[in-house]
């Protein structure tokens, strides 16, 4: 007689993940592994018992660009995505990797320059590689973590924080770099376009080192060079370039924001560059996160020159009056500045996550009110801030509404947060993303069927990044599980309120593990790392 299985989960309607109409069947879990079992389950073995009737069995989601880096180690229960029914946090994006650094004061120094996305906690990081990363969160996190290796850290390792232009021995030490980073388990390659110093890469060093990642079964990650060109279409050609020439599949991450109403063609023309470039035999494919809202660091609306040669030099800056009239004369005639402007600049960029405690008031103040109330110069405003608040965030719309369904519910697209998860004021997306899609995009508007939806959270990203055994409910797969109620899962969250938790999710199971169990958290962790399909160790 088989042994008992630890947990069967019996009468619910089973949505696997790979797209198809969802099946009434029970699923068992033994040890980390998941078995559909068919008909009268009454008699067979097990050590708990769950009753799904009414209910939705799905695999977990994989969130594909998250920012919960630092977060985890503080936090490992991740509750605000726990109760989305994430198991899966994939880090490292936007060129942003935590590892590797071999110089200890260089991680210290990035986590420093990076506080506005993923926070400064009071922790040991004493790591170095992707592997010694890794290490830090298997088995001591609520969900199973991936991570890519971010253009920047390979950067700095061989040119340091500078905008020199690499030369064919900074170049072959980049290379050497993100090939140890894809052995020790890394996804692929990722970049951040607009945050220096990997802004300044230019696209040969970009392809140089994809082509590395490419040798090892990796992805091309991407958060594009916004302000390239056009500022529409450009930055997405240079993408797709890359990808062709490194003979690399594609990822256009946050695909959607780049969308604003004063494009002729909108989010289609977009879309349809996507979808000629698959055509023409490139593999590329996109996420997006379905909220109108977008947030980053507060520094984020710094020019380069200011932010360059890292975050002492930054500070060194913001502190000179000299340089105040050089800043004042730029943001007056910065593209990168107007697409804040609405009926006043910034009126709709609101501030969060704000360290320094005489400004502790002005958290989810818009930033236009703050400059009104400290005389009206935005410029000393935002120096100001900037210097006293490294870690500084803000929210604004972002995706153009109108348009951010087509992006939502494309085949081609997969659903991930891209969420700061720090400060009283995030984005909403970051406690209802997942939660949103079923509740809005599913239920009540109907613009996505139930099993292609679960299909874009789960399969499509577990196949892109390389997650071989996960991403399905079937015999043998790993046992990352949801179950929520299709009628009442729902995402609170708004602009007003963005850290109201997500409804609706019953269990969450890890690994075979629950780390929700009927709506409350056990406090487990069962996560693993999870490694690229060229990871030797």
């Amino acid at each position: 007689m088989s042994e008992p299985y630890q947990l069967i989960i019996h009468s619910g309607l089973v949505v696997d993940g790979s797209g198809n109409p969802g099946f009434h069947a029970a699923v068992g879990v033994r040890g980390d592994r998941v078995f559909v079992l068919r008909g009268d389950v009454s008699q067979v073995p097990a050590d708990r018992r769950i009753d799904a009737r009414g209910l939705v069995v799905a695999p977990g989601f994989i969130d594909a660009h998250s920012h919960s880096d630092l977060v985890l180690m503080v936090d490992p229960t991740l509750e605000m995505k726990v109760r989305q029914g994430v198991t899966t946090e994939i880090l490292g994006v936007d060129g942003l990797s935590y590892a590797p650094f071999d110089d200890p004061a260089d991680l210290l120094r990035f986590v420093r320059m990076n506080a506005g996305i993923a926070g400064h906690p009071e922790i040991d990081y004493s790591w170095r590689s992707v592997a010694d990363l890794l290490a830090r969160y298997d088995g001591g996190a609520s969900v199973n973590v991936g991570v890519f290796v971010g253009n920047t850290s390979p950067r700095i390792s061989a040119l340091g924080w500078s905008d020199a232009p690499a030369d064919g021995v900074a170049l072959d030490r980049m290379r050497g770099i993100v090939r140890d980073a894809m052995r020790d388990g890394a996804l692929g390659l990722s970049t951040g376009l607009d945050y220096p110093p990997g802004s300044h890469a230019d696209t040969d060093e970009l392809v140089a080192l994809a082509k590395e990642a490419a040798r090892f079964g990796g992805i091309y990650h991407t958060h594009v060079r916004y302000a390239l060109g056009d500022t529409y279409l450009d930055p997405f050609l240079e993408a797709l370039e890359i990808g062709r020439r490194a003979d690399i599949p594609v990822q256009l991450t946050h695909f959607s924001r780049s969308v604003r109403a004063t494009y002729t063609g909108g989010a289609q023309r977009m879309l349809d560059l996507v979808e000629d470039a698959r055509t023409g035999g490139l593999d590329v494919t996109f996420d997006t996160y379905p909220y109108e809202w977008g947030g980053t660091r507060l520094v984020r609306l710094l020019p380069g020159w200011l932010q360059a040669d890292g975050p002492d030099p930054l500070q060194e800056r913001l502190a000179d009056p000299a340089l105040r009239d050089r800043l004042r004369a730029e943001l007056a005639d910065s593209a990168a500045v107007r697409q804040y402007v609405v009926s006043r600049p910034f009126a709709d960029v609101r501030l969060g996550n704000l360290s320094e405690p005489a400004h502790a008031r002005f958290e989810g103040w818009n930033l236009a009110d703050v400059v009104t109330e400290w005389g009206g110069d935005l410029t000393e405003t935002l120096c100001v801030l900037a210097a006293a608040n490294p870690g500084a965030t803000f929210t604004r719309p972002s995706p153009h509404a109108m348009t951010l369904w087509k992006f939502v519910c494309h085949p081609l697209g997969m659903i991930a947060s891209d969420a700061v998860l720090i400060g009283a004021y995030p984005s909403p997306r970051a406690y209802g993303c997942f939660a949103r899609v079923l509740g809005d995009f599913v239920r009540e508007e109907r613009l996505l069927s139930l099993p292609e939806a679960i299909r874009k959270m789960t399969s499509f990203p577990a196949q892109r990044l390389g997650l071989a055994d996960r991403g399905l409910v079937r015999d043998g797969m790993k046992a990352d599980l949801v179950v929520f109620d299709p009628a009442t899962v729902y995402a609170p969250a708004s602009f007003e309120r963005p850290r109201e938790l997500a409804l609706g999710m019953s269990y969450v199971a890890v690994n075979g593990r629950l780390v929700l169990d009927d709506g409350v958290l056990t406090g487990a962790t069962p996560g693993r790392a999870l490694r690229g399909p060229g990871a030797t160790c």
